[in-house]
């Protein structure tokens, strides 16, 4: 019996459209958290992307002297060499600004940043957040948070109102990266940990993912991890994550996040800019999910490579879940890439992506240019669907969406 056909294409645009975003991973803060809180022109400039894209057009020997200077000098050179010079900025982190500029009504071949300063200037905190949330389609994002950071751990120890649209995340980097260094920081918060990996360190450490998890309300605990992490193994992050993060994540029912593949600093000169990738062996990743069948893992990983493989270890071990397509990755050509490997292995049991958002503004373009990625890449798969001879309808798309977009199956 012939099936009605739906048009794909209109029921994924509908459904983006009728559906709030959840942006599982975003490094934003609240605007109640003073200098955390990042927004505006020239700190959507001078973001580390287009940093090291402007460092390219430098003289040999200059980017540390504009390394130095105001934030706002920055900019301006930025703007001058990226958008007021002689090349088209095609690539993606300037055409987000394009983006960015005319979400917010502003000419971005605009001479200078003059228009978009005053904007921001004459518009108060709260109602900029609430601009860009509307425009971006967001309804939510998950912060991510150290109570050892000297500026952002006071604001949690005092405790304020946060924004509800802004959910915890406990960041683990600093607690537990390079130990014994992190002994210090962890002693002045009151969590009485000894250089070496022992009973009472063990004891300790759990204490702190504990107490911090309630007083983030922590939606998952995150780490960042090299290449070279290797599980079982006598590093100390490798023990500590075994000893402490993952009896955690199991006692108090939340995900354990890893993000793989960052080679840190492989240019200093660029600072934040510096970083790279690198493969890592997932090997590592099986040893782990078979270890702990009982905590659920989200799995992001920085190597194009990796993904194809992360895909299939994702099929054999359902505590594993992909999200996002992140840093490097965060390119529409490699979006489409990876989306649809993951359709094709997982269905819609992944997170296809998250922000990674470090300025407010970037939620504007990263969202719309990753939808505008994506959207093509369900469209495929639902006119498979229905050629196959499943009679599809607009309420599964956005149902659908609704599920790969809210935060996934394991934060709900």
């Amino acid at each position: 019996m012939p099936q009605t056909r739906i048009d794909v294409k209109k029921a994924v645009e509908d459904a983006f459209k009728a559906h709030k975003i959840v942006d599982i991973h975003t490094h934003l803060c609240p605007a109640e958290m003073g200098s955390m809180y990042l927004a505006g022109p020239d700190e959507l400039i001078t973001y580390h992307y287009l940093k090291a894209e402007t460092s390219r057009n430098l003289p040999l020997g200059e980017v540390a002297a504009f390394n130095h200077l105001p934030k706002d000098q920055q900019a301006d050179i930025v703007w001058k060499t990226l958008f007021a010079g002689d090349s088209s900025p095609i690539s993606e982190a300037q055409l987000g600004i394009v983006t960015v500029m005319s979400a917010l009504g502003l000419n971005p071949r605009a001479d200078d940043l003059s228009e978009f300063r005053q904007l921001f200037n004459n518009t108060s905190a709260a109602d900029y957040t609430d601009l860009v949330f509307e425009k971006s389609g967001v309804g939510k994002v998950y912060m991510t948070n150290d109570p050892l950071d000297p500026v952002e751990g006071p604001f949690w120890a005092d405790g304020f109102d946060v924004d509800p649209r802004f959910e915890g995340v406990l960041r683990l980097d600093s607690a537990l990266m390079n130990w014994p260094a992190p002994v210090e920081k962890l002693k002045a918060l009151g969590y009485e940990v000894e250089t070496t990996l022992s009973e009472t360190t063990f004891s300790e450490i759990r204490r702190y993912l504990n107490d911090w998890c309630e007083k983030l309300k922590a939606r998952y605990m995150a780490i960042s991890l090299p290449p070279d992490f290797t599980y079982p193994s006598d590093d100390t992050t490798s023990t500590l994550m075994k000893e402490c993060v993952y009896p955690t994540a199991r006692e108090r029912g939340i995900p354990s996040a890893m993000m793989v593949g960052v080679t840190r600093q492989v240019n200093p000169v660029l600072k934040d800019g510096g970083d790279s990738t690198g493969s890592w062996d997932l090997r590592n990743l099986e040893r782990i999910a078979l270890d702990w069948p009982d905590v659920n893992f989200l799995m992001t990983i920085l190597s194009r490579e990796d993904q194809h493989e992360l895909c299939v270890t994702a099929r054999k071990f359902p505590n594993v879940t992909p999200f996002g397509c992140w840093w490097f990755l965060n390119n529409p050509s490699i979006i489409q890439e990876i989306t649809s490997e993951r359709l094709e292995l997982l269905g819609t049991s992944c997170v296809p992506q998250h922000s990674d958002a470090r300025i407010l503004d970037q939620l504007l373009y990263k969202w719309t240019h990753s939808i505008r990625a994506i959207s093509p890449v369900l469209a495929s798969k639902y006119e498979d669907l229905q050629n196959a001879g499943w009679p599809l309808t607009e309420s599964d798309v956005k149902k659908d969406i609704a599920h790969m977009f809210g935060g996934g199956r394991q934060l709900n």
